[in-house]
């Protein structure tokens, strides 16, 4: 997986010189992201947080299609959430969600496919590319307390997160230009993962404290899947060529 992120790093950087010889466009895009994890044996809620990315890519005159690259950061994970709270001294407690958030770097390498919007300037377009992920940081080291039986069944090891990660992103939106070299995007994608970003095998002999006895915590896998709507600030740097 490491030589795929090295691979998509330098096909960025030659993407980036190969445009200062032609038009191209670039920009910052922002916005909410919905994560969510299919975690083995065990039901979790979605995860509400926020991603940034700077992009680039191509700009032809005719604007109908474009090759892009994407670097952002990216937090997904899932949430535990309580349907049902308690009394304590006759006051109700409703339990806060557990969030459990992996902290992503993520490098996109795609197409875009561009449809003229009402006649004018503006583009309503698809898009498709492939991914790779780097988990810079986690949160699960808060919920690790290895004297706690219920701890060690229920929730994720810190050891066990899979740094390096890759998928496909695929989504659509529209681009609306202000003026000649500047618009706006607005975006909604999402993002699947091939591969998985936690992998725990079997863990035997565990002592539990309320029985006494040993016993086995299953395996336990989690990938991860997103959903994010972004609005996007898009820059020309136009290149005319004079005879």
């Amino acid at each position: 997986m490491k030589k795929v992120f090295l691979i998509f790093i330098w096909m960025i950087f030659a993407g980036m010189y190969a445009a200062q010889a032609q038009s191209y466009a670039f920009g910052l895009k922002v916005g909410p992201t919905v994560g969510f994890q299919k975690w083995s044996g065990f039901d979790v809620g979605a995860l509400y947080r926020y991603h940034g990315a700077l992009f680039i890519e191509s700009a032809p005159e005719e604007n109908l299609f474009s090759v892009y690259a994407q670097a952002g950061y990216h937090l997904k994970g899932s949430a535990l959430r309580y349907q049902r709270g308690f009394t304590i001294g006759g006051n109700p407690y409703n339990p806060p969600a557990q969030e459990f958030i992996f902290k992503n770097i993520a490098l996109i390498l795609g197409a875009k496919k561009k449809y003229s919007l009402g006649g004018g300037d503006s583009r309503l377009y698809y898009m498709i590319g492939v991914r790779g992920e780097y988990t810079v940081r986690t949160n699960l080291a808060e919920y690790h307390d290895p004297d706690n039986i219920s701890s060690l069944t229920i929730f994720p090891f810190p050891e066990y997160v899979n740094k390096w990660n890759y998928g496909v992103t695929a989504g659509g939106g529209v681009e609306v230009p202000f003026r000649e070299l500047f618009g706006m995007t607005l975006e909604l994608t999402v993002h699947p993962d091939f591969s998985r970003q936690y992998f725990q095998p079997p863990i035997q002999n565990v002592r539990d404290p309320f029985t006494g006895q040993n016993r086995t915590i299953e395996e336990r896998e989690i990938r991860n899947i997103a959903i994010e709507l972004s609005i996007g600030f898009r820059f020309l740097h136009k290149i005319e060529y004079i005879d």
